[in-house]
């Protein structure tokens, strides 16, 4: 049954993520408002699928630890579903990805409208100043910037080092970081087809003020479990 159903959703999920992005085309030629609603439709239709389709739920606490207007949230990154969570759960998410998406047809035109953020990781301090350049222009409108601080999916139960990205962002913006842990992982596992039945939970954690061991409380705030 689990691989029946993970066929149907991934068959639903990249479908419908490319007729959605075909037909909306259209909205990326009005105001950027326009396109962030389709994201947050887009979102919220793949939340609708995975749980009807694929038994899995979304349950979040620590709703009350988002910020209103401008965030800084470093999300622990363990699936596909922590890039697509976001755009349902804010306003207006602000995603620092790595900048090859921008390439993947349709979604990179989608992507660069609605102010995505591009990251060359090869591209050593020339991608910090970008990442801080973009990152503050992103806090300046109260948008809410969403980064994975290790960089890279994690295993579950994996701990990867986080990267010097976010405290350049926590500097550039001077937003507190709002810790974010997930087990996503377990349910929509890296590199798999699978996705399993039950719940991913997402815990907001009270903001980190101040930059004194910043990466060690950010670490141990969304560690693996």
């Amino acid at each position: 049954m689990i691989p029946l159903r993970s066929l149907l959703f991934n068959l639903f999920f990249f479908g419908l993520t490319a007729v959605l992005g075909i037909v909306l085309l259209p909205l990326l030629l009005g105001p950027r408002r326009w396109s962030r609603a389709a994201m947050r439709l887009w979102s919220q239709v793949m939340l609708f699928l995975l749980r009807v389709v694929a038994g899995i739920r979304l349950e979040v606490s620590g709703r009350e630890n988002l910020p209103d207007g401008p965030a800084l949230l470093a999300s622990r990154h363990e699936s596909a579903f922590d890039t697509l969570v976001w755009f349902a759960l804010v306003p207006d998410a602000a995603y620092v990805m790595k900048q090859e998406l921008f390439l993947v047809p349709v979604y990179g035109l989608w992507a660069r409208h609605t102010g995505q953020i591009g990251v060359d990781r090869g591209a050593g301090m020339k991608a910090i100043r970008a990442l801080v350049r973009d990152g503050r222009q992103a806090a300046a409108t109260g948008r809410q910037l969403v980064i994975f601080p290790e960089g890279t999916r994690a295993a579950p139960g994996e701990a990867l080092p986080m990267q010097p990205g976010i405290l350049a962002l926590a500097q550039a913006t001077g937003l507190p970081v709002t810790p974010v842990s997930t087990d996503s992982g377990r349910l929509w596992p890296r590199r798999s087809f699978l996705k399993h039945p039950g719940t991913i939970r997402i815990a907001i954690h009270p903001p980190l003020h101040g930059k004194a061991e910043l990466l060690e409380r950010l670490a141990a705030a969304i560690g693996p479990r």
